[in-house]
């Protein structure tokens, strides 16, 4: 890397996706936080707005379609270096559509969990949003 190339963190969009008190969730693959459970999400693209960015992530990823798209929390995660990411987390509700594995080398399955019992082990940023949905706190830097 050269003296002038610098490293920005990257935005990325999780959506917490409720559909009868229930919220969905894949495990990881082939990317950081392989393993772990967690939202649908991914990047933000250029001049994308960030609501969209949050259902076109969950379309992508899963198949289904969300609406009532609410602003939950924004994070300075660093838990995965040298991954750095701006993570911007909503809330929404399932609008139709069932999940489907769409990108099957990055999400092993996408299950309905009861936000009280989530299966193990889960990405860092999931006990942030939890405590986000508890509280109202809208920002954690790190």
């Amino acid at each position: 890397m050269s003296q002038n190339t610098k490293i920005y963190p990257k935005v990325g969009v999780g959506v917490l996706v409720f559909k009868d008190k229930k919220i969905l969730m894949g495990k990881r693959k082939n990317v950081h936080g392989a393993g772990e459970w967690s939202l649908p999400g991914g990047h933000l693209e250029y001049m994308e707005s960030i609501i969209e960015c949050a259902r076109r992530e969950v379309l992508e990823e899963t198949g289904i379609e969300i609406e009532n798209v609410r602003f939950l929390h924004v994070l300075n995660l660093k838990d995965y270096a040298p991954h750095h990411y701006i993570d911007i987390a909503f809330t929404a509700d399932w609008k139709s559509g069932e999940p489907q594995v769409m990108e099957p080398d990055r999400c092993e399955g996408w299950e309905w969990h009861d936000p009280e019992h989530v299966p193990e082990p889960v990405y860092k940023a999931f006990h942030t949003h939890l405590e986000a949905l508890g509280t109202g706190k809208t920002f954690f830097d790190a």
